[in-house]
C-alpha cells in the first residue's frame, strides 16, 4: 500500500508514564489542510490544527450512560472516504452542495462509537450507540480548547430558558468562566482563522450549549430532561426541576454532530455547509414546497394608513396586505398573533374570516401563512393543522418554544413532521438555532434564534454592528428569519422605539442589501405596505431579489465589519448586497464571476446625505464585464445594492 496516498495514519503508542495502553489515530482533509489526532487512553483527546498552526489544543470528548461499561478499548477502527455532490430541495446558499470528507469510526468494546469526519472547511465528531435496550444519557463532555490569546464572539445566555437572541460579546477565552453560557454557535479567532461551533443532527436529545472550562476553552453543557414543568401563561412552560440525566433513549441511536468550522478567511464562513451536510437526509416528497417572500404585520402592529377602513386585525387590512403582495408578486402573507385566540386556534378574531381570506388571496395568486403560540397548538395539532389545510393554508409561524432540552427538541420534530403530512412550511420563532433541520424536514424553511429586527421595535440595540456581524455566526447555522426591510431609517443620534412605527439604525441601501446578505427561503418583508408604496423605486429592487439562491460568492468580509457577497437567482440575474457597520468605507467590487459578455448593473446606493437622513438613496445604472473592478462607497451604518443582468 503506498503509504503516502492515504489520509489515515493508525499509530499504537504505548505511553512510558502510563502502563495503560494508548491508540493514536490521524484524521486529515481530503486537501490535507486540516489534521486532527485522536488519542484513546482513560479518554478519547483530540487536537487540530490547519497546515502548521494549532487551532484546538489538547481536549477532550466522552459519553456516557447508566448501561454501558466502563472504559475505551478500541474493537475496530474503519477509516473510509466519500466524495458525493447533494442537491438542496430547497436552496439557501447553491443548488448544489459538495460532500467531501475523509471519515474514522472508533467501535468500541462497551457498545458505543465515535466517528469523525475531516472536511475542507472544518471538522465534526458525534457519538453512535448501538444498545438495542432502553438507557439514560448521564453526560456528555465535549471540550474545546485554544492557544493562548484566542478571541470570541460569545452569545451569552442567562440560563436554558430562552429565545436565543443574544449580542454577541467580545471575550478573550481565557476570560470565560463557568459561569458564563453561551448558546450556539459560537465564534473563536486563533490567530486570524476562525473556528465556528455549532451542532447539526439534533434529535431526540438536548441541545449544546458552552461555557468557560478554566483551561482556556469552553466545555458542553446540556439542559437536563425536565422533571417537573409548569405552565405559566399562553405561551410559556418553565422547568421547575429537571433530572439527573440529558436524555431517555429508547435503542440504537446516532448522536448529534458537534462541528467546527474552520476558516482561513471571514468569507469562507459565508460559504460553510456543513450544518445542511451533517443533517439527515430527508425522506418522501417535498417537491411542493415553494420559497419566497412573506409580508408581515406584526412588526407594526398592522398600522396602515391612507385607507378608507378602519385598520387593524380584520379581514379588510388584510386583504390590503393581500392586494399589496400580489401587485409586488410577494407569495406570501403572514397572520401573526391577533388573528385567533392565544388559547383556542379555533377561535378566530371577530372582525376575521381566515377561510375567507385564504379564498380572496388564492384568486391574487398569494398564500397565506398562520401564527400560533407552541402550546396551544401542542393541545389542538391534529385538529387545527386538519383545519388549516382545509381552508387552503400553506405555511405556519411556531413561537415560544424558548428551550431545547429533549423533550422540547421532539416537539420540534413532531411539528415538522406533522407539517410535512399536510404540505405545511414551518417557521420556527422563540425558537433554538438550525441544526440542518432543512436537510431532514425540508418544510421548515426558516428559524428566529435571531437577535433580529423585530427588537428595533422597543430598544436600538439592532445597529449596524450586530448586523455586519450575523452573517458570520448566527446564519452560518442555517437560514435566519432576522425580517429585514424597515423603511424608515435613521442614524444612531435620531433612533427612538416607537412600536407601532418602528425605525430601524442604519441606512435605507443597509436594509435592502439584507435581502441579499441574510439567507431565508421564507424572507419577510418587515415594514408595512402603506410605507413600501410610498417607496417604489425601493420595491423595485425589494421586489425583485429571490428567496433562494443557485450559487453565491463573497466579495469582501470582516466579522463586526463589513460583508459583500454576490448571488445568483434562479432568473439568472446576479444580485449584491453590501452591508458596513457604523463605520463609513469603500469597498471594491470585483466582476470577475460573471461569465462573457456586457452586463448592466442597476444600482441602489447610500445618498450623498445618507449619513445625516439614514434614507437618502441614489439609484444609477452601469455597465460592466467580468473585467470590471469597481469602487463603491458606503456611509455610517451604509449599504450597496445592485441587480447584475446581461445584456
Amino acid at each position: 500500500m503506498n503509504t503516502k496516498k492515504i489520509t489515515l495514519l493508525f499509530v499504537v503508542l504505548i505511553c512510558g508514564i502510563s502502563a495503560r495502553a494508548q491508540k493514536k489515530y490521524t484524521l486529515t482533509s481530503p486537501d490535507q489542510s486540516i489534521s486532527a489526532t485522536i488519542n484513546v487512553a482513560d479518554s478519547i483527546y483530540y487536537e487540530i490544527s490547519q497546515s502548521v498552526k494549532s487551532l484546538v489544543t489538547n481536549s477532550v470528548v466522552s459519553f456516557k450512560t447508566d448501561q454501558q461499561a466502563a472504559g475505551w478499548k478500541v474493537s475496530k477502527a474503519t477509516p473510509s472516504k466519500s466524495n458525493q455532490t447533494l442537491t438542496p430541495v430547497v436552496w439557501q446558499k447553491s443548488k448544489q452542495v459538495e460532500d467531501n470528507y475523509s471519515q474514522l469510526r472508533l467501535d468500541f468494546a462497551n457498545g458505543l462509537a465515535l466517528e469523525w469526519r475531516a472536511y475542507n472547511n472544518g471538522l465534526a465528531w458525534r457519538w453512535i450507540n448501538k444498545s438495542t435496550r432502553p438507557y439514560q444519557v448521564l453526560e456528555e463532555k465535549a471540550s474545546i480548547n485554544f492557544p493562548n490569546a484566542t478571541k470570541s464572539w460569545y452569545p451569552e445566555e442567562e440560563s436554558f430558558f430562552s429565545h436565543n437572541e443574544r449580542v454577541y460579546k467580545k471575550y478573550t477565552v481565557s476570560d470565560i468562566t463557568a459561569k458564563k453560557m453561551a448558546s450556539l454557535p459560537v465564534l473563536f479567532d486563533v490567530a486570524q482563522t476562525k473556528v465556528l461551533l455549532t451542532e447539526s443532527n439534533l434529535f431526540n436529545y438536548a441541545g449544546m450549549w458552552v461555557t468557560g472550562n478554566g483551561k482556556g476553552g469552553v466545555q458542553a453543557v446540556f439542559p437536563h430532561y425536565p422533571k417537573v414543568k409548569k405552565v405559566t401563561s399562553d405561551r410559556d412552560e418553565q422547568v421547575k426541576e429537571r433530572e439527573s440525566f440529558i436524555a431517555k433513549i429508547e435503542g440504537k441511536q446516532d448522536f448529534p454532530w458537534r462541528i467546527l468550522m474552520i476558516a482561513k478567511t471571514d468569507a469562507d464562513l459565508l460559504t460553510n455547509q456543513l450544518p445542511y451536510i451533517l443533517g439527515r437526509p430527508a425522506t418522501g416528497d417535498f417537491s411542493w414546497v415553494k420559497a419566497g417572500k412573506v409580508q408581515w404585520d406584526w412588526w407594526h402592529y398592522n398600522n396602515i394608513y391612507g385607507v378608507d377602513f378602519r385598520a387593524g386585525i380584520n379581514n379588510d387590512t388584510y386583504k390590503y396586505y393581500i392586494d399589496f403582495a400580489a401587485k409586488y408578486g410577494i407569495e406570501y402573507v403572514l397572520l401573526d398573533e391577533g388573528w385567533c385566540d392565544t388559547r383556542d386556534l379555533m377561535k378566530q378574531a371577530k372582525d376575521i374570516n381566515v377561510e375567507e381570506l385564504a379564498n380572496y388571496a388564492k384568486s391574487k395568486k398569494v398564500d397565506l401563512i398562520l401564527w400560533a403560540s407552541w402550546l396551544v397548538l401542542d393541545k389542538q395539532l391534529d385538529e387545527a393543522l386538519d383545519i388549516f389545510q382545509k381552508w387552503g393554508i400553506k405555511g405556519i409561524k411556531v413561537d415560544f418554544m424558548q428551550r431545547d432540552d429533549q423533550d422540547m427538541v421532539n416537539y420540534y420534530e413532531k411539528i415538522s413532521i406533522a407539517t410535512a403530512k399536510r404540505k405545511l412550511l414551518v417557521d420556527f420563532h422563540g425558537a433554538y438555532k438550525p441544526t440542518g433541520w432543512s436537510r431532514t424536514y425540508p418544510n421548515v424553511m426558516t428559524s428566529e434564534g435571531v437577535l433580529g429586527n423585530e427588537i428595533s421595535k422597543f430598544a436600538g440595540s439592532i445597529n449596524p454592528e450586530h448586523t455586519a456581524t450575523l452573517p458570520f455566526i448566527r446564519m452560518a447555522a442555517g437560514p435566519m428569519d432576522f425580517t429585514p426591510g424597515g423603511m424608515l431609517n435613521v442614524q444612531k443620534n435620531a433612533f427612538a422605539d416607537i412600536p407601532s412605527e418602528p425605525m430601524t439604525l442604519g441606512t435605507r441601501c443597509n436594509q435592502m442589501a439584507m435581502y441579499v446578505v441574510y439567507e431565508s427561503p421564507l424572507q419577510m418583508l418587515c415594514d408595512m405596505p402603506s410605507h413600501y408604496l410610498r417607496e417604489p423605486e425601493c420595491m423595485q429592487f425589494i421586489a425583485a431579489v429571490p428567496a433562494v439562491w443557485q450559487q453565491s460568492i463573497p466579495l469582501a468580509a470582516s466579522v463586526g465589519e463589513y460583508v459583500a457577497i454576490a448571488r445568483q437567482g434562479v432568473d439568472q440575474n446576479w444580485y449584491i448586497g453590501a452591508m458596513t457597520n457604523w463605520t463609513a468605507r469603500e469597498m471594491t467590487i470585483d466582476f470577475s464571476f460573471l461569465g462573457e459578455g456586457d452586463y448592466t448593473v442597476k444600482v441602489w446606493k447610500d445618498g450623498i446625505n445618507a449619513d445625516r437622513n439614514a434614507k437618502d438613496f441614489k439609484m444609477e445604472t452601469i455597465k460592466v464585464t467580468k473585467n470590471t473592478k469597481l469602487n463603491i462607497k458606503l456611509t455610517t451604518g451604509g449599504g450597496w445594492v445592485g441587480i447584475v443582468s446581461k445584456v
